[in-house]
Order: C-alpha cells, then sequence, then structure tokens
C-alpha cells in the first residue's frame, strides 16, 4: 500500500531566553531531532510521549502551522506549509485547548460557515451533518452558542466541525483532555467509525486506554527522538514485564487455612481476602498451567484469568531507558 505521510529527517528548535542572575541567557530547545516516519493511508497512529517531548509540534508541522528548521514532510503527495491552501481541504484537525468553533455564533452556523468554506455541496453537507449530529449527539445543544457549551460538548461539536468535509487525514491533540467518562466514550465511539470511513488518524494523547482501544500501530516520543514505532504487541512483547494470574476463590470456600496460607506465600502469591481473590505474577514465556494446577488441587476456585501487563507500565520502562 502507497505510503500517505511521509517524514523525514525532521528537526525543530525553540528559543527561549532563561534568566541568570541579572542576565538573560538565550537557550536552544530541540523539539525534534532528526524524526523519520512514514504511514500507510487508513492507518490509526497513537503518538505518545511526556510533556515536552515533540508531540504537539509534530502535529503543528503536519498541519503547516508550523515550518521546521530541516528534513521534508509529504502528506498525500503535498508539503503541509508550502502548499497549504491544497492541503487544508484534505485534513480535519482537532486541538483539546484550542477552538476552531466561532465563539458567539451558534453551532449549527459554525457549520454552515464551514460547508462554505470547504465548498462542500449541499446535498453532500445535508446528509453528512445528519450522520454527525446522530453519531455525536448534537442536538441537544445545536442551536446553542459555542461559549455557552460544556467543554464534553464543545469537544463534541469540534470533532463533527472537523469531518464535515470528509477529510483524508484527521489530527487530533488531546480531542478527550478533561472530558467525563460518558463524552469521552462518545468520543471514541466517533473516532472508531470515522476509521472505519478509510479516514487516516493521527492521534496524540496522554490517555494510554485510548491507544488500546483505538490504535493499531503506536509511536513513542522521547526527548525529541523516537524511541518506539510499531504495533501494540510488538510493544508489549519488547519489554519483559511479568503477566498476572488472578484466581477468585468460590463462595463455598469461606476461609484461608494456615497452611494453605503458607502454600500461596511458597508461590510467590498475594491473598486479598475482601476480594477472595490470589494474584500470582510470573514471567513473559512462562507457561501458567503448572500455576493453574497447583491452585485446582488446593482450592475451590470459582474463575481466574491471565492479566497482561498494562501498556501504561511498557510505555513507563521506555521512559526510564
Amino acid at each position: 500500500m502507497k505510503e500517505y505521510i511521509q517524514i523525514q529527517d525532521l528537526e525543530k528548535e525553540y528559543v527561549i531566553y532563561e534568566r541568570k542572575g541579572f542576565r538573560r541567557v538565550r537557550k536552544k530547545i530541540h523539539a525534534l531531532q532528526g524524526i523519520s516516519l512514514s504511514l500507510e493511508k487508513g492507518s490509526f497512529l497513537g503518538y505518545i510521549g511526556p510533556n515536552g517531548a515533540g508531540k504537539s509540534t509534530t502535529v503543528k508541522i503536519l498541519t503547516g502551522i508550523m515550518t521546521p528548521e530541516h528534513g521534508t514532510v509529504l502528506v498525500n503527495g503535498l508539503c503541509p506549509w508550502k502548499d497549504r491552501k491544497r492541503f487544508v481541504r484534505q485534513i480535519g484537525v482537532v486541538f483539546g485547548q484550542k477552538s476552531q468553533m466561532w465563539w458567539d455564533l451558534p453551532v449549527q452556523d459554525t457549520y454552515q460557515l464551514l460547508r462554505a468554506i470547504y465548498r462542500v455541496r449541499q446535498e453532500d453537507f445535508r446528509l453528512r451533518l445528519a450522520w454527525v449530529r446522530e453519531m455525536l449527539e448534537l442536538d441537544s445543544f445545536f442551536h446553542q452558542p459555542v461559549r455557552q457549551l460544556s467543554l464534553g460538548q464543545r469537544m463534541r461539536a469540534e470533532l463533527g466541525a472537523a469531518v464535515l468535509h470528509k477529510p483524508d487525514i484527521l489530527f487530533l491533540d488531546e480531542p478527550t483532555i478533561g472530558l467525563d467518562l460518558l463524552s469521552k466514550q462518545r468520543v471514541l465511539d466517533f473516532l472508531q467509525q470515522i476509521h472505519k470511513e478509510g479516514t487516516t488518524v493521527f492521534l496524540t494523547t496522554h490517555d494510554l486506554p485510548e491507544i488500546e482501544i483505538l490504535c493499531q500501530s503506536i509511536l513513542i516520543l522521547n526527548q525529541g527522538r523516537i524511541a518506539f514505532h510499531g504495533s501494540l504487541e510488538s510493544l508489549k512483547q519488547l519489554i519483559p514485564l511479568e503477566r498476572r494470574l488472578i484466581a477468585t476463590l468460590s463462595q463455598a470456600q469461606q476461609e484461608i487455612h494456615d497452611q494453605q496460607l503458607i502454600e500461596i506465600q511458597r508461590i510467590g502469591a498475594t491473598y486479598e481476602p475482601s476480594r477472595r481473590q490470589m494474584v500470582i505474577s510470573f514471567p513473559q514465556g512462562k507457561n501458567p498451567a503448572e500455576i493453574i494446577r497447583f491452585l485446582l488441587s488446593r482450592f475451590e476456585i470459582q474463575d481466574f484469568h491471565i492479566a497482561e501487563p498494562g501498556i501504561e507500565e511498557i510505555v513507563k520502562h521506555i521512559y526510564l531507558g
């Protein structure tokens, strides 16, 4: 499949001034240091990293807002900052902390203005708008000024605005920041539907569970450099973290005897009486069958399951080197 986004040797610097005594000292910050990346059309990339890693800088360059000091970027054959007029018609952008909506206008009026700006045909717009209103549940506030909306309502309206013209690629910078659980779930469901349409999605977020739900691949940026790029499965295999077997005792087993507690400790397990659960950690490559047989021979087990290491643990190991 043809590469849709191509980034080669991307570098970006900022100049800041620090006060030392009575002097202001000029200092260069290397936000991006030789980033190279390619994505196929229809990809859903999760782009993560600590604060100051260079995530937002990357998005600003890819959307044509910012120009790098060095390197090349092509998105569907266009350079974002050189071919800006043609380029912006192909993309949708949502910045979690900034709005593309007109503050004093109702949502419906903003959408009509965007239809005119992107020159969307009336019939296409009518069909797209009906779908967006249903998917994002906009009807309850569709006629309200943007300034009167809650954060969750505004972010749903922002997402709708970003996709009205059916962009080929959607750039999202922290789109769920500060949202309540219900609003966040609506946004995640909507993004899954957008991706099913064939839209390429570039998502930066601090919310790692979102990455696990939505993304096909993940890129971890640290101090302006790529620390990892690949599938979630390959990321989990990269770090030798332990898995956990969690066994829940049956209602019939009312208590644990002293000898059973000794056996639990011997196999390195912990026991949580309030949940009637035993938790045993074991290496990734180890087969848990022996542990399961041991538990079944000594306890009345109602259920058990294997818990894989969370992506938070994996990413933390990468950050710490």
